[in-house]
C-alpha cells in the first residue's frame, strides 16, 4: 500500500501580497496539497478576501484553522459553519476542548454545510497534557479522537513533535488505515516525518520555514528529496 505524503503551507502572515506571491509561485509543485489559513490573515483582511486571493492562483483545498475552534458552546457551531461556508474554505480544523456536546454539534454543523471536518486533540508544544505537566487530561484528549471517529470524522490533526502520542491516537481509531492525518511541527519546530511511517496519508504543515525561504521552490524540492516522494 502506497503512503501519501504532501505539504500544506500555513499562511500565517497579515500581508496579502506575501500570500499571493507564495501561492502563485508554488502552486504548481506536486508536493503541495493545499493551504492553511489562520486568524492572522482572516481577522486582518476578512476570510472571504483572503480565500479569493488564493483562488486567483489555486484550485487546491483551503483549510481554515481558527486556533482553536470548537471551544465554545454547542449552539455556536451552526453560526461558525455558516461563516466558513460563506468564506469559501473547503476544510475546517476543530480542537473541541469544550467537551463532547460541542464536538458533536460543531461536527454536525460543518457536515451540514458540506465542509470537510478535521479534528485535533494534541498540540505540538510541551506542557499540554497532564502527563507533560499541562492542564488537559490524557484520556480525555484521546477520547476527542475516538469520539470524532464515531461521528464519521476521518481527518485528524496530530503533532509531528510527539510520535509516541500519535501512536496512542492511532490505536484509538477503528480504521486508521483509511484516515488522513495533518501534522503541524514540520520545519522550525523540528518534527521528524521519518518517525511516522505508520501513517498512510500524512500531510505535513509547514509555516515559518517556507515563508522565510529565499527560494520557496528550491525549499520544496529539498523537502521532496528528504521525504523521498
Amino acid at each position: 500500500m502506497v503512503n501519501v505524503r504532501k505539504l500544506i503551507p500555513a499562511l500565517d502572515t497579515d500581508d496579502l501580497k506575501v500570500i499571493e506571491h507564495l501561492v502563485r509561485e508554488i502552486d504548481c509543485h506536486e508536493l503541495i496539497y493545499g493551504y492553511k489559513l489562520g486568524f492572522i490573515a482572516g481577522l486582518t483582511h476578512g476570510l472571504p478576501e483572503v480565500v479569493e486571493t488564493i483562488r486567483r492562483f489555486s484550485a487546491k483545498p483551503i483549510i481554515y484553522d481558527h486556533q482553536k475552534a470548537a471551544t465554545d458552546i454547542p449552539d455556536m457551531g451552526k453560526r461558525f459553519a455558516q461563516v466558513m461556508k460563506h468564506s469559501g474554505v473547503d476544510e475546517v480544523i476543530l480542537f473541541p476542548q469544550a467537551g463532547p456536546a460541542t464536538l458533536e454539534a460543531w461536527v454536525k454543523a460543518l457536515k451540514e454545510e458540506e465542509l470537510k471536518v478535521i479534528v485535533g486533540g494534541i498540540m505540538t508544544h510541551a506542557r499540554y497534557r497532564v502527563s507533560e505537566g499541562g492542564y488537559l487530561d490524557d484520556r480525555a484528549v484521546l477520547d476527542i479522537y475516538s469520539r470524532s471517529a464515531s461521528l464519521g470524522v476521518r481527518r485528524f490533526v496530530v503533532p509531528l513533535t510527539k510520535p509516541d502520542a500519535v501512536r496512542e491516537v492511532v490505536q484509538q481509531l477503528p480504521d486508521a488505515g483509511q484516515a488522513e492525518f495533518y501534522s503541524p511541527g514540520f520545519g522550525k519546530q523540528g518534527g521528524d516525518p521519518a518517525q511516522f511511517g505508520f501513517l498512510r496519508t500524512h500531510y505535513l504543515i509547514v509555516g515559518r520555514a517556507l515563508l522565510g525561504a529565499k527560494n520557496p521552490l528550491d525549499y520544496l524540492d529539498g523537502v521532496q528529496k528528504e521525504l523521498k516522494v
